[in-house]
């Protein structure tokens, strides 16, 4: 007999997880490939579609039902990717190429989206109704349940977190802003975090161990839980700044817990513990100490591409 699944996909600003995945949440497969944004999205999209025939061909008795994507800048009412800031591709009709080339029912949402449906369904936010997740990757994206259902706004384009200003005239953004919570705390804002402290201290040995083009954040753990100076300091500036923009999410949303997913996540409570200090001192009165920080329960590279299959699975 038969059995139905889903690609689902994620698409991030420096790699792409795609998988297939039952209604239960049974990922049958799945595998990382970088997006390589700086070329045409009919690349990306061209080695998934190799990729997913060779899976088909070699699992006869499986059966593509349909293809869920979450992606930067994804509008889940037009299926395009809006022109994403790390990524050179415009605006593309995401939907359409995949409809195209496998004709079936596609879905579109942004990461963060997908990420925060891949909780309420799969992880760690099955109970809660009002929830925030926050994927800390190349940039800082969000994703808001409130009163048990996602937020798109009137435009698709609710919860963007990222370009919430924490700082008056402060770092540029890939954006175009200044100021954005993302220039702070994301994997490019740790970046340009270190790229300030080197200049300030261009002979520190710590520092210049540090390859600015691809930030390792196994080094940075290490070195902070070492003792390193730096590696505090790098740390505590981003949860600083990371937690006045919780603060004022929390402010409007009244949130159960924000829910740490990807990247820098990784870093746990080097980074959360600072962010839960900060948030809990921007809060208005009374607020301090209601809300819970967690990482993610899922497995790395996973909640966002059952969180895409759910767009199907559960529309």
């Amino acid at each position: 007999m038969d059995s139905p699944v889903v690609l689902g996909i994620d698409i991030g600003g420096t790699n792409t997880v795609y998988g297939f995945i039952g209604e239960d949440g049974h990922i049958y497969e799945h595998e990382e490939i970088p997006t390589k944004g700086a070329d045409l999205v009919t690349d990306l999209v061209g080695r998934i579609e190799s990729r997913t025939n060779q899976f088909l061909n070699d699992n006869p008795q499986l059966v593509l039902c349909g293809i869920g994507v979450g992606a930067p800048n994804g509008n889940h009412f037009t299926g395009m990717i809006q022109d994403p800031p790390n990524l050179s591709w415009g605006n593309v009709n995401i939907v359409e190429l995949f409809k195209e080339r496998f004709n079936c029912n596609t879905s579109l949402t942004n990461d963060a989206n997908a990420a925060a449906l891949g909780e309420k369904h799969y992880g760690v936010a099955k109970d809660m109704n009002d929830f925030i997740v926050i994927t800390l990757g190349t940039g800082l994206g969000s994703g808001i349940f409130s009163g048990g259902k996602l937020l798109y706004g009137h435009d698709g384009f609710a919860g963007e977190m990222g370009h919430m200003p924490v700082e008056y005239d402060g770092r540029n953004c890939n954006c175009g802003n200044r100021g954005c919570l993302e220039s702070y705390a994301s994997a490019s804002g740790i970046k340009k975090t270190i790229e300030d402290l080197q200049k300030e201290l261009p002979n520190d040995e710590f520092l210049n161990s540090i390859h600015t083009d691809k930030i390792d954040g196994l080094l940075i753990d290490s070195a902070f839980d070492n003792g390193n100076e730096l590696a505090k300091r790098i740390y505590e500036f981003t949860g600083n700044k990371l937690g006045q923009g919780l603060a004022q999410a929390a402010t409007l949303l009244s949130p159960e817990a924000f829910i740490f997913y990807g990247g820098f996540s990784n870093a746990g409570d080097r980074i959360l513990k600072p962010a839960k200090e900060s948030m809990d001192r921007h809060l208005i009165n009374g607020h301090a100490g209601t809300i819970e920080l967690i990482r993610s329960g899922l497995p790395q590279g996973q909640a966002g591409i059952l969180g895409a299959a759910s767009l199907i699975w559960a529309p």
